[in-house]
């Protein structure tokens, strides 16, 4: 597979996760397409990586971390969702004014 493929399967994932991001009022859609948008980068990072230096594993270190620091967002919103569910019963966008001072 060349870099071609890997970056057009990239720009794929990256579109649909943005669309996600945007046009959706729930959410736990807007998370998971936050993350769709992640993994189009760490796709990235892996096929420059191999493009580049394929000895070398720069980009594929760099999207572990990225993968964590992921994993740490998605339980952290995660979290605050559970509480603004027990409090509103809802996890509409448009109720997330309750965080505002």
């Amino acid at each position: 597979m060349n870099i071609e493929n890997n970056l057009i399967i990239a720009a794929a994932l990256f579109c649909i996760g943005l669309y996600g991001f945007i046009s959706s009022q729930n959410v736990v859609r807007v998370l998971m397409s936050l993350e769709l948008l992640l993994n189009a980068v760490n796709l990235n990072f892996a096929a420059f990586s191999t493009f580049m230096d394929s000895l070398e594993l720069k980009g594929q270190v760099f999207a572990l971390f990225v993968i964590t620091i992921a994993a740490a967002e998605s339980a952290i919103a995660l979290a605050i969702l559970l509480t603004i569910y027990r409090n509103q019963k809802s996890i509409a966008l448009e109720q997330f004014n309750v965080l505002k001072w």
